[in-house]
């Protein structure tokens, strides 16, 4: 079942979580969260000049609620729905990038390394809090983003 998060311009002006935390909050008290792995989506209403050639992740207001978001929840990878791309957007988000007409999406290396590797340690705490088997799951997440990981990083984890 697919959870949708809508978020329009004024929510994100305003930093205001209102419209994710509403929904995380009552998975997390429903006990809920762990059988809603990657179904969440957001779908983003923010209002640009016809001529702006950005994308929503290049903007900077939008940048910052989403750091926001993922300040409040930094385990947020677990509930995006990786197969229709929630997670390489958040990771845009968050992430120093350029785009190419060629090759699409570039980070920047080393920040996508430093972003990776706090994700993969707050992921595996949190798993290992809600009983959860992280292994496959976090090695899936690195290669989402090209990397492909030994199972010696996972025994020093």
């Amino acid at each position: 079942m697919t959870i949708t998060i809508a978020l329009n311009s004024d929510c994100i002006h305003a930093l205001d979580l209102t419209p994710a935390a509403t929904v995380i909050d009552k998975l997390l008290q429903e006990g809920a969260i762990i059988s809603h792995e990657q179904q969440l989506q957001f779908t983003i209403d923010y209002e640009l000049d016809p001529t702006d050639p950005r994308e929503l992740s290049e903007i900077p207001e939008v940048r910052l609620w989403f750091i926001r978001l993922d300040a409040r929840y930094p385990w947020m990878p677990f509930l995006l729905d990786w197969q229709v791309g929630e997670f390489v957007r958040y990771v845009a988000m968050l992430v120093p990038h350029q785009f190419s007409s060629k090759e699409g999406i570039q980070y920047n290396p080393e920040a996508l390394e430093i972003f990776l590797m706090q994700k993969l340690f707050i992921l595996s705490d949190w798993f290992k809090q809600q009983s959860i088997p992280s292994k496959s799951r976090l090695k899936s997440m690195a290669q989402l983003l090209g990397y492909d990981l030994d199972d010696a990083f996972f025994d020093m984890l």
